[in-house]
């Protein structure tokens, strides 16, 4: 246990913290209580359920049994006080923002976040009166230059899930704390496991339980810990107001797949450097971008405040027109086309997919960008079905 009472073994918050067993026949998997209320016996109880609804069960959109035991474990997870988990990344990155912003205020953002948060920013932030600067996060001088009296937000995200973009999250809290600035960071490429924002002075940590949390694509849902004050701000208004809490099935799916993050992390560190590697030597690939290549801009960062990195790179491929990449993508048997990551299944996504058709050029990087998952498949199985699509693609 840490000084603050949170948990810190691995192995504990996965397999027994907050399961009291006892309360439910012994049974080593946690029961889904799949209600929507709870009843009372007194209407004094019920009225202290009105006046307090963190403080007791009344109704599943808030509390509900097999959601608190899994925001007790992702919240030790990210050695924060206190969590909540959302029926969204989205939804996470909304009430987290919607909760630290008033009209008139000011938003620091890194470039390129992801898509909906920048749509937060962009289409429905400004019809409140808050604008938002993106930066290079990269460099800490961009945050200072960037603040205004007015900034009341500094939004994160590193690594960036396209290009692994990393922040200086000890140095951004720094910064932001010194005038009075909230920070949210999204930790949903490393998870808890590789890097912990909180620990680095950061406010709200977020994260998209779709990916390696669930771990079986099969259930979406988004994380976000910081401390019992903020927690319990955002439950009273955003969570409860927007209704957008998980639900006690989806909530028990991610209790499961946690059973197996430690070792499903493990298996995709282990092949993704072989992909990699696999990759870096291909004539018909440019570059390959991951924070753990020696080469990578901001390599020696990502040793300092991740501990591992896994799963998600980018590579560039050699193609003069947008035929030859989609042919490429095409050409895969096993590796499917599809958004997201972290799960069980090799994934890629062509950044060409998200630019219309005669927009694009082959002279920009970007365009030939492909972003690829490593799932828990043995290497050689991923690593032959790239080379017979690069065959293809001759």
């Amino acid at each position: 246990m840490s000084d603050n009472n949170i948990p810190t073994d691995l192995s504990y918050i996965l397999n027994e913290y907050a399961e009291d067993r006892e309360q439910y026949f012994n049974a080593i998997a946690p029961p889904i209580v799949q209600t929507s209320n709870f009843a009372f016996k007194t209407v004094d109880e019920m009225r202290h359920a009105f006046a307090d609804e963190s403080s007791t069960y009344l109704y599943s959109r808030g509390l509900n049994p097999t959601v608190d035991i899994l925001r007790k474990k992702l919240a030790a997870l990210d050695g924060a006080e206190d969590c909540l988990v959302f029926s969204s990344g989205a939804a996470a990155i909304f009430a987290a923002v919607l909760a630290n912003v008033k009209s008139g205020d000011h938003i620091v953002s890194v470039r390129k976040p992801y898509t909906w948060a920048q749509k937060t920013f962009d289409v429905i932030l400004p019809r409140f009166n808050v604008t938002t600067t993106y930066v290079d996060g990269r460099d800490i001088n961009n945050f200072q230059e960037a603040i205004r009296p007015n900034t009341t937000l500094i939004y994160l995200e590193t690594p960036n899930s396209w290009d692994y973009a990393i922040q200086d999250l000890k140095a951004v809290a720094a910064l932001a704390k010194e005038k009075n600035i909230i920070t949210i960071c999204d930790n949903s490429y490393c998870t808890p496991i590789y890097q912990k924002p909180v620990d680095f002075g950061i406010d709200l940590s977020l994260q998209s339980a779709t990916k390696y949390i669930g771990g079986h694509s099969d259930v979406v849902a988004g994380v976000l810990s910081g401390s019992k004050k903020m927690i319990g701000k955002i439950f009273n208004s955003e969570y409860l107001n927007i209704g957008s809490g998980i639900s006690p099935f989806n909530a028990w799916l991610l209790i499961r797949g946690l059973r197996t993050l430690g070792i499903r992390l493990e298996k995709s560190t282990a092949t993704t450097q072989k992909v990699f590697d696999f990759l870096q030597s291909h004539p018909f690939v440019e570059k390959v971008l991951f924070p753990f290549d020696p080469s990578f801009r901001q390599y020696e960062l990502a040793k300092q405040q991740m501990k591992g990195s896994c799963g998600l790179m980018t590579f560039v491929i050699k193609a003069d027109t947008l035929q030859q990449i989609e042919k490429f993508c095409e050409s895969l048997k096993h590796i499917l086309m599809a958004v997201s990551w972290g799960g069980y299944e090799s994934l890629i996504i062509p950044k060409c997919a998200g630019i219309k058709p005669n927009y694009f050029n082959a002279a920009k990087e970007e365009h030939r960008m492909l972003r690829l998952y490593v799932g828990l498949e043995e290497p050689e199985y991923i690593i032959n079905d790239l080379q017979q699509a690069f065959e293809q693609y001759l």
